[in-house]
């Protein structure tokens, strides 16, 4: 089954696809219905009116806003071309460890948001990953355990003001404003007994060109490993929402490195970013123009 979600009247609205261009509303949570078709494979949720075509809805993202959102490092590629640009070798922890730092959830946005740049950005990025979502909650590092408590998927863009967060991290904390400002999460979610995380193509263009290619099959860690390693001595909680990582190639950062900024610029006001994971649909966004809003200490004659 696959879950979305859109605005009716000023209010949130839970709907599920009845084919590719057609959604009915439903009465469950997305948590809800996610975990009761993971448990019953073939249950659909009841219509509770009719169809509406999905290009005429004012889509959210397809999840409620998550209690936590944890993002994980998990593509070997991706970190090996990260580490080199800081002329660092693979650190053999990652190999043992899979590492993830807290974001925002209340920057979670859907399909079709226009996502601004952030103050002080001149690096604005995009980053091509695997969301999911947990539909129950987990204690202890139980690798079954975890892996059934995973009830969704869905393609996720983890956006990055490369400077603003290059420079943050310096102090060995973070990502901090580099990263918080937004997560595109969408376009619909695929329930759990619909999608297999272990492989599928990845893709992502600029504009219609075409940028990344990669696929699921290269992730080092599985999910059931990363949910587990999350909910090691503490509370992964149902609507938890989680990401890889960043496939690949599946960044400006890295392929700048390559091929140069000319080749692959920053992205700018009026950018149209798609990305695509096999089996789980197209997510696109619009680069907003950035607030003039920045943040200012009081003095700063320091």
């Amino acid at each position: 089954m696959k879950l979305l979600r859109w605005t009716a009247g000023g209010r949130p609205v839970v709907g599920r696809m009845v084919d590719d261009s057609r959604a009915v509303p439903i009465a469950e949570s997305v948590v809800a219905a996610a975990a009761r078709a993971t448990r019953e494979p073939g249950w659909e949720a009841a219509a509770t009116g009719d169809a509406l075509s999905v290009a005429e809805l004012a889509l959210l993202a397809p999840v409620e806003t998550p209690g936590a959102l944890r993002d994980f490092y998990a593509f070997e590629r991706h970190v090996a071309t990260a580490r080199a640009r800081r002329g660092l070798e693979m650190d053999p922890t990652w190999y043992r460890l899979p590492v993830f730092y807290f974001s925002n959830p209340a920057a979670v946005v859907g399909p079709g948001a226009v996502v601004p740049i952030p103050p002080r950005a001149a690096q604005m990025d995009y980053e091509l990953e695997l969301a999911w979502l947990v539909g129950r909650d987990v204690t202890g590092a139980d690798l079954e355990a975890a892996g059934s408590a995973v009830v969704g998927y869905a393609v996720m863009n983890d956006w990055s003001a490369r400077d603003v967060q290059r420079e943050e991290m310096t102090l060995s904390l973070g990502p901090a404003k580099g990263k918080d400002f937004a997560t595109s999460v969408g376009p619909v979610l695929t329930t759990a007994d619909e999608f297999d995380p272990t492989g599928g193509a990845m893709r992502a263009w600029v504009n219609d060109t075409l940028y990344t290619e990669a696929d699921l099959s290269e992730c080092f860690w599985s999910v059931a490993e990363m949910t587990a390693y999350a909910a090691e001595s503490t509370r992964v909680r149902a609507g938890d929402l989680f990401g890889s990582g960043t496939c690949g190639g599946g960044c400006i950062l890295e392929l700048a490195l390559t091929a140069g900024e000319d080749a692959y610029p920053w992205l700018r006001a009026g950018d149209v970013v798609d990305l695509e994971i096999e089996g789980l649909g197209r997510l696109r966004n619009t680069v907003g123009p950035a607030s003039a809003a920045t943040w200012r200490r009081p003095s700063e004659d320091r």
